[in-house]
């Protein structure tokens, strides 16, 4: 995905602010804000935000049962079915 389209000045957010809000949401893309012609922020409308935190959190769990896999803490589906029958 480019973002190049998406790049403003922090004079154009403080000028549009309004526009820039309405239309977050409608494009779907984040928009990013410079300073000093330098990135500062980036702004993404709530349900970007959201499924980006989802993505990052089912990501995280992937790679936290990858790092149990490679330390050998593991157990095969029939012992953890019948650990949890006896229960």
């Amino acid at each position: 995905m480019k973002h190049s389209s998406q790049i403003k000045p922090i004079s154009y957010l403080k000028a549009h602010a309004s526009e820039i809000v309405r239309t977050l949401g409608d494009r779907g893309e984040p928009l990013i804000i410079t300073q000093n012609g330098e990135a500062k922020v980036v702004l993404q409308d709530i349900h970007s935000f959201e499924k980006t935190q989802e993505t990052m959190a089912l990501l995280k769990m992937l790679a936290l049962g990858n790092r149990q896999i490679e330390a050998g803490r593991v157990q095969t589906a029939a012992d953890v079915v019948t650990r949890l029958r006896e229960r």
